[in-house]
């Protein structure tokens, strides 16, 4: 490829699908890993824990050497909340507290206080006080070290995000009583002290996570008469309405006893342990919740995607057989191959010695007694022109020029033409016998300014190609099928088009604006008034590049130039007749489905293989099984219409996974490159080939 195209346009590509999988497992994995919002009794021996614990207060400050267990004041009640903040029942809670004038201590859960940072602020706002329940609702007893500091650090990194405070207050989840502390649990109660945690229990559990009425939830909340209490009750994890039912109720209870109600700290005679957080921390946290947030959104989106995914190509699919159909009985009608035109053959050429004299002596023995064929050379550093002279006949002519490119090529080569109706055709392709009769067919319309030819894979050896083969015959010729129904053809293959002179001279010749030369033409015509139409029974054979680099350069081109000349053609939106219809139906048709659907299929992909290696969900299982099965059939169709053997339908499925997946980046890569201001060159024939393949004996 000619030129140097920036490096840049990967690292974009591969920073936009590390966010978006990192994105899937922070929603997935991380986000959506919370356990369930009861709390059960520890299991296991005992006999590690320390008798200060086992028999102390709810409270274990373990941060020192001997541990201590603090316990609650006489006629003191802490309520204490886990598993919010959730925006159910946390407003709720807040609600009835604030009527009844009673202070709590709300445990929050990392990732609800990502989702809801309003609901702490307004906890902290009405003279609450705040702990931490671990990022996920993870079972510290259970969990590895690294897991541990992980749920600790990001927990604390949101709550000082969301409100500037930092806490040393942790309750973990599963835990229950002081004397229910088992010997993992009070590991995990020293692991969390060496961070400088208060371990938290209770000494009352509602049961309010458990299925039961009101009057249940109280009489288990109430603590022996004149006792303390530390109480465990939820505003989050479930369906909390009987903990608000329960709770306003069990305010009135125990203050008619004499109980007084405090906060955590208060009730056990600590200063409050919260302080305001630094301010690296309250940036970091910001930047944690503000990614969370967004993480959230992801896998809805991914869903959404995957459905407009599905929807559109389900869509295609069927439009395409419907046009295919259709059009297969509007060709029945149309112009038949009449007395011979003359026509002159245009062929641009670049390094192409070994093909072009086969090009040259099938377009003489192409059944069109008055042709003119006019090579020209563009800068050739091997034997081209030589070898298209070994073609002696009188209506060859061969030109020369320095390198200048494939447009300036074809424009010499029209100036140099002596007929009105002109053939472009690439040097390494062979056409059919008959198939410059059946495109000059259709110039007995005086409308028709340009004939999209049919062109097909010569060189069928090899996975590669024959996967272009399927290519060729299902997306591009069933597309052109539905174009030329529109009656606005976006492209006349370079490989096979013929055009009237007078439509091109119209248009000011072929352009080299754009790097899809064969894109740009068709689409300038069709705006100038002139008909594009396709011609499914004139065949021709090129050569399809047989390696995955050649390939990449050569749709890099194709979809770079596509973007371009949609971008230069796109005023034809507005315009009337033939280039109102190429800007409302062609145009839309290329963006969306040339253009956004093969941007958005890296993603539905990454998103497939993250559901099934994760066991997410099945759903893109299911869906690419329906749409292998829809392309099989399709397939089936399109080579029956093309008259093509069945036996390589078998490589449809992995046609639709690997070779379309690379298409895809292929576009990605084109458009992220158009972003960043730099694209490619025209590319000539011959780099798109790792070696020049043979001719075929037969088309």
């Amino acid at each position: 490829m000619r030129g140097v195209t920036p490096r840049g346009h990967w690292w974009v590509l591969a920073c936009v699908l590390t966010v978006f999988l990192l994105a899937l497992f922070l929603a997935t994995s991380v986000l959506h890993g919370v356990g369930s919002a009861g709390t059960t009794q520890s299991q296991g021996p005992d006999d590690l824990v320390p008798g200060a614990v086992a028999g102390g207060g709810p409270l274990v400050d373990a941060r020192g050497g001997a541990p201590v267990g603090s316990a609650v004041r006489p006629g003191t009640v802490a309520l204490t909340f886990d598993d919010g903040p959730d925006p159910a029942w946390t407003p709720e809670v807040l609600r009835v507290l604030a009527a009844k004038q009673v202070p709590a201590t709300f445990f929050v859960i990392g990732e609800h206080v990502a989702e809801q940072p309003d609901l702490v602020r307004a906890e902290l706002a009405a003279g609450h006080e705040v702990g931490l329940h671990t990022f996920t609702h993870a079972d510290l007893s259970a969990a590895p070290v690294w897991q541990v500091q992980l749920e600790l650090a990001a927990s604390r990194a949101v709550l000082a995000g969301a409100t500037g405070r930092s806490t040393t207050l942790l309750r973990p989840p599963y835990s229950s009583t002081p004397d229910a502390v088992s010997n993992r649990d009070w590991q995990a109660v020293r692991r969390t002290a060496a961070l400088g945690y208060l371990t938290v229990l209770s000494t009352q559990d509602s049961l309010d996570w458990e299925a039961g009425r009101a009057e249940d939830i109280v009489s288990q909340a109430v603590p022996p008469q004149g006792q303390g209490a530390v109480v465990l009750m939820h505003d989050g994890g479930g369906d909390r309405s009987r903990t608000v039912a329960a709770l306003g109720r069990y305010i009135d209870t125990l203050k008619e006893r004499g109980y007084r109600f405090t906060t955590l700290t208060e009730a056990v005679g600590l200063p409050p342990q919260t302080a305001p957080a630094p301010r690296l921390d309250r940036w970091y946290g910001a930047a944690l919740i503000a990614l969370l947030q967004g993480a959230v959104a992801v896998p809805a989106a991914t869903a959404w995607l995957l459905a407009a995914v599905a929807v559109l190509t389900a869509g295609r699919l069927l439009l395409l057989a419907a046009a295919a159909a259709a059009h297969r009985r509007r060709t029945a009608e149309r112009a038949r191959p009449g007395p011979g035109l003359p026509v002159s053959v245009v062929v641009p050429a670049y390094n192409e010695q070994e093909t072009i004299a086969a090009c040259v002596r099938a377009l003489l023995a192409g059944g069109c007694p008055d042709i003119d064929v006019v090579v020209v050379d563009d800068g050739s550093g091997d034997g081209t022109a030589a070898a298209a002279r070994t073609v002696a006949d009188p209506r060859v002519r061969v030109l020369t020029q320095p390198n200048r490119g494939k447009p300036a090529a074809l424009n010499a080569g029209v100036a140099h033409a002596a007929h009105d109706l002109i053939l472009m055709v690439d040097a390494d392709t062979v056409l059919a016998p008959g198939a410059v009769a059946r495109l000059i067919a259709d110039f007995v319309d005086p409308g028709v300014g340009a004939v999209a030819g049919n062109t097909k894979v010569a060189n069928r050896t090899g996975l590669l190609p024959l996967w272009q083969h399927l290519e060729y015959v299902m997306s591009f010729g069933l597309e052109r099928r539905l174009f030329d129904l529109i009656g606005a053809s976006p492209t006349v293959p370079g490989a096979i088009g013929a055009f009237r002179r007078q439509a091109l001279e119209s248009c000011g010749g072929i352009s080299a604006d754009t790097l899809a030369e064969d894109t740009d033409i068709a689409m300038a015509l069709c705006r100038a008034g002139w008909r594009v139409v396709h011609r499914s029974d004139a065949h021709a054979a090129t050569h399809v590049p047989t390696t995955v680099r050649a390939l990449w350069h050569q749709r890099y081109r194709w979809a770079y130039g596509t973007l371009q000349s949609v971008w230069k053609h796109r005023r034809a939106v507005k315009e009337p007749g033939a280039a109102g219809r190429l800007g409302r139906r062609t145009l839309p048709y290329l963006v969306l489905f040339q253009l956004a659907l093969p941007l958005a299929a890296p993603a539905v992909d990454a998103a497939a293989l993250y559901g099934l290696a994760f066991r997410t969900t099945t759903a893109p299982v299911y869906t690419w099984a329906a749409f292998s099965l829809a392309q099989l059939a399709l397939a089936a169709y399109a080579l029956r219409q093309d008259r093509e053997s069945l036996r390589h339908l078998w490589l449809v499925p992995l046609q639709q996974t690997l070779y379309r997946a690379a298409l895809c980046l292929v576009t990605a890569h084109a458009l992220v490159s158009a972003a960043l201001g730099a694209g490619p060159q025209w590319q000539n024939s011959t780099t798109a080939r790792a070696e020049p393949p043979a001719v075929p004996a037969a088309v």
